[in-house]
C-alpha cells in the first residue's frame, strides 16, 4: 500500500520549468517573408551542456560593405642603451587599409572579398654599436621602403551575444593572394647600394574579432591576427644586377601586434 501511493506520488509531480528559457527559445521574428527563431541551434560536441546559445546577429540575404585599416608608428630620437648603444635614430610606419563586401549565405555565416593595400617605411639616421675597444663600428643613412596589394576570400561566423543584437564576436577565415616590392638602401665602402625584392606569396589566416553595432546599420569592428599559414617566393636585384631568388614556407601562431584591425561596417 505504501509503496502504491509513493509511485502515484511520483508520477502526479510535476517538474518546474523555467518559463523564461521556453520564452527565449520559442521566440521568433519575421526575416522578410520569413519567420525564424532568434536562437541558432548548434550542435554540442562535448558531454555537458553549458547553456551557451547563438543569438540571431544578421541574417541571411544580407549584404555588408566596410573598411578596415591598421597604422603603427616607431620614433627615436638619441637613445642610449647603457653604453653599449648610441645615437640611436629610428623613425618608422606601418600602414595599411582594406576595402570589403560580404554576403550572408545563411544566419550568422558570411562569404566576401577584400582588397589590402600596405605601405611602410624605416630610417636609420645613425647607430653606434661600441662593445670593447675591438668590436665597435657606426650605421648611417640607411632605409627600408615597401609597398603591398593583395586580394583575400574570407569566410566569417558570428556567435550573438545577445537578442538586442548589438555585440558579437566572429572568426574569420581568409586566403590571401599578395605581392609586393620594396626597397633596402645603405652606403657600402662610400657607395650607395639598393636592394630591390619582388615577393609574391599567398597565406591561410585565422583572425578573432568582435563586432559593436553603434547604429542599426553601421557596426564597429576590431579584428587581429592570431595563426597563419605561409608560402612566398622572392626575387632579389642589387643595382640591376640579379641577386637570386628564394622560396619559404612556414607557420605562425602568435598575438600579432602589428596585425590589428579597426574598421566600419555598413549593412544593407
Amino acid at each position: 500500500m505504501a509503496l502504491s501511493l509513493c509511485l502515484a506520488a511520483v508520477a502526479s509531480a510535476k517538474i518546474p520549468v523555467d518559463s523564461t528559457v521556453v520564452a527565449v527559445e520559442n521566440e521568433r521574428v519575421i526575416v522578410g517573408k520569413d519567420t525564424v527563431s532568434t536562437i541558432i541551434p548548434e550542435k554540442n560536441f562535448s558531454r555537458y551542456d553549458r547553456g551557451l546559445v547563438n543569438h540571431l546577429f544578421i541574417t541571411k540575404g544580407s549584404f555588408v560593405a566596410g573598411l578596415t585599416a591598421s597604422y603603427a608608428e616607431f620614433n627615436t630620437d638619441d637613445v642610449q642603451v647603457l653604453s653599449v648603444l648610441k645615437d640611436l635614430n629610428f623613425k618608422g610606419h606601418l600602414f595599411s587599409f582594406k576595402p570589403y563586401i560580404s554576403y550572408f549565405y545563411g544566419n550568422n555565416k558570411s562569404i566576401g572579398l577584400s582588397v589590402s593595400i600596405s605601405n611602410g617605411s624605416a630610417d636609420l639616421s645613425s647607430l653606434s654599436v661600441d662593445f670593447d675597444d675591438d668590436i665597435n663600428f657606426d650605421i648611417s643613412d640607411v632605409s627600408y621602403s615597401t609597398s603591398g596589394f593583395a586580394i583575400e576570400l574570407f569566410h566569417r561566423r558570428y556567435i550573438g551575444l545577445s537578442r538586442q543584437k548589438r555585440f558579437g564576436v566572429f572568426n574569420e577565415t581568409n586566403l590571401s593572394f599578395g605581392s609586393s616590392k620594396s626597397d633596402f638602401k645603405r652606403t657600402i665602402d662610400s657607395q650607395p647600394r639598393t636592394t630591390s625584392t619582388t615577393k609574391t606569396s599567398i597565406a591561410l589566416n585565422f583572425c578573432p574579432g568582435v563586432t559593436c553595432f553603434i547604429l542599426d546599420n553601421v557596426n564597429f569592428n576590431l579584428a587581429f591576427g592570431i595563426f597563419s599559414l605561409n608560402y612566398s617566393s622572392e626575387k632579389q636585384v642589387t643595382n640591376g644586377m640579379d641577386d637570386g631568388t628564394r622560396k619559404s614556407s612556414g607557420a605562425n601562431f602568435k598575438f600579432d601586434l602589428l596585425n590589428i584591425n579597426f574598421g566600419l561596417g555598413f549593412l544593407f
